[in-house]
């Protein structure tokens, strides 16, 4: 019995209570009396009673708490036209409805504490990385101007060496503002996109002209598909779809194998849009990382990130200005065999 009653509503409770009570009292009636007139009156009028007096307190019971659960779970206080209008005309909420809307706020809850954690996380991983960061550069820095300003500035042999050396860890720190500014204007919608026509294949050609030097040092040849397209024609900001393909391209060669190759290659995807994609035969990026790779400041592998020149925000940067685009942009790689950035891009018109 205790565990039927549990899933009855308030209304078929109240109608237990009546009979219960009802009969309780047509009984002790038709034993003292002995007669069934009298019995049955007592059960017809005490029925109605009870049932109308069990249900008006417990509705108010009810409303009460079920008021104080909806200025719990709501954080909106409803002025006094609302309060009516919740009150007299809409219809009142029933015990299942409530149970509904209460294990959606729970519900809404969790979802909202996990992202919470994940943000945290997030926050907590950024602080660190963004710590050390600029924890290089600052301590380069400050360790040869200390030595400078402890009598090396009058050896004429060291002094100047010192000071280029200092120079380029102001060099960083400059680049790494700036870099953290761009994001945050791209975040904030602050670096609007200035669209224009252009040749894809002529940005890289502009692209691999400006790395040429750095891909030479370590004997990288910069290449392209057989079917690359010379007169494909994209509609996108050009200077921004430059930055992308440099932070690209400077990845590949960084991490790229000595006597190396990177390939480029376009392809139309559908009438609107084409997509290009940037090859290495480098090193690799292991598959745990890949999902993580655009974030700020993340490293694959942060014990070889010192020696690697960079802010670790060129790919957040890159992912930022193919969205701001409202394009695509994904990574594919197996260690030891090399990675492929590929990217959407609006088809431009003759």
């Amino acid at each position: 019995m205790p565990n039927s009653i549990k899933y009855l509503s308030p209304k078929m409770i109240c109608l237990l209570a009546a009979f219960i009570l009802a009969s309780s009292l047509s009984l002790l009636s038709l034993a003292i009396d002995g007669e069934w007139t009298l019995p049955v009156i007592i059960f017809g009028v005490t029925f109605v009673l009870s049932y109308l007096v069990y249900n008006y307190f417990l509705q108010i019971f009810i409303g009460r708490r079920l008021k104080l659960i909806y200025k719990f779970i709501y954080n909106t206080k409803a002025g006094k036209k609302e309060q009516f209008f919740y009150d007299k005309i809409l219809p009142q909420k029933t015990i299942e409805q409530v149970e509904h809307d209460v294990t959606k706020w729970a519900e809404k809850k969790s979802t909202e504490i996990e992202l919470l954690k994940v943000n945290e996380q997030f926050r907590k991983e950024f602080l660190s990385n963004l710590t050390h960061e600029l924890r290089t550069p600052i301590f380069t820095v400050q360790g040869y101007v200390h030595t400078l300003l402890d009598g090396a500035i009058e050896d004429e042999n060291v002094n100047r060496k010192f000071l280029k050396n200092a120079s380029k860890g102001l060099d960083r720190l400059v680049q790494l503002a700036s870099d953290l500014e761009q994001i945050s204007a791209l975040e904030a919608g602050n670096n609007p996109l200035i669209y224009s026509n252009f040749k894809i294949m002529n940005l890289f050609k502009d692209t691999y002209e400006e790395l040429m030097l750095k891909a030479k040092e370590k004997n990288i040849q910069l290449l392209f598909k057989d079917d690359a397209d010379e007169n494909l024609l994209v509609h996108a900001d050009r200077e921004k779809i430059r930055q992308v393909v440099v932070n690209i391209i400077e990845n590949a060669i960084k991490y790229g194998n000595q006597n190396g190759t990177i390939t480029t290659g376009f392809w139309e995807l559908d009438q609107k849009k084409i997509y290009v994609e940037v090859s290495d035969d480098g090193v690799g990026i292991e598959e745990q990382h890949l999902n993580r790779i655009f974030e700020r400041f993340y490293r694959t592998d942060k014990s070889r990130s010192s020696a690697i020149p960079g802010t670790g925000l060129g790919l957040a940067i890159v992912k930022h200005i193919i969205e701001a685009h409202r394009q695509i942009i994904n990574v594919r790689s197996k260690v030891g065999v090399g990675s492929s950035f590929g990217f959407s891009l609006a088809k431009g018109k003759h």
